[in-house]
């Protein structure tokens, strides 16, 4: 029964399936403050990355990922809360017709930043400003993988909208699944942009950007 090797395809999706649960119930557990959203997201994106490459253990990475990226990550999180926030108050109550241009122009903005700069602020050292700016360099040069990575999470949601109107019982299983599982999807997209980064120092003008 190769199928059930631990290193057969099999085993080695359920592994990561489950590590990606337990990513998203840690991310739940330190996400209930709500301004430690932005440090759980890194936290996330770090532990998935490195529960791939098979590194280290998934708890003991999450948690000194969210330590040594909280304060950063806190504040990219204000924000991209409050634009968050903003955003949809504009959608929700303002409308008015010549705002429709404005409203899409910046979503598309939010979510170009929003998809890249969790990821960014977890595998690379930088300032809190370099970190802001890569993310929309990153989300214009690689297009593609913008997309690609928007689709996954507008999936996410579309399946929990969808459950909570046509199919409630469903809902416990995807929070379960939750925002963790689907990182271990962004994973492979994310490292595919960074391939020609991460093997060499960058400089940002000021000194030398390392990875982490």
């Amino acid at each position: 029964m190769k199928f059930l090797s631990p290193d057969s395809g099999l085993m080695r999706g359920w592994n990561n399936l489950t590590d990606g649960v337990w990513i998203n119930i840690l991310m739940l557990v330190t996400s209930i403050p709500l301004v430690t959203v932005g440090a759980a997201l890194t936290a996330g994106h770090d532990a998935a990355r490195k529960t791939l490459a098979g590194e280290g253990h998934v708890t003991t990475n999450y948690f000194r990922s969210f330590k040594s990226n909280f304060v950063k990550s806190t504040v990219q999180w204000l924000i991209f809360g409050v634009a968050l926030a903003v955003l949809s108050y504009a959608w929700v109550v303002l409308q008015i017709v010549p705002l429709l241009i404005p409203k899409f122009g910046f979503t598309i903005v939010w979510i170009m930043g929003f998809e890249w700069v969790w990821a960014l602020q977890a595998r690379f050292e930088n300032s809190l400003g370099g970190t802001l700016a890569n993310a929309f360099i990153f989300g214009v040069t690689n297009v593609a993988s913008t997309i690609a990575l928007a689709i996954i999470d507008v999936a996410f949601l579309g399946l929990i909208v969808g459950s909570w109107f046509y199919m409630p019982q469903g809902l416990f299983l995807l929070v379960v699944l939750g925002y963790g599982s689907v990182l271990m999807l962004h994973v492979p997209i994310l490292e595919h942009a960074f391939a020609k980064y991460v093997n060499k120092p960058e400089s940002d003008g000021r000194g030398t950007v390392w990875r982490k």
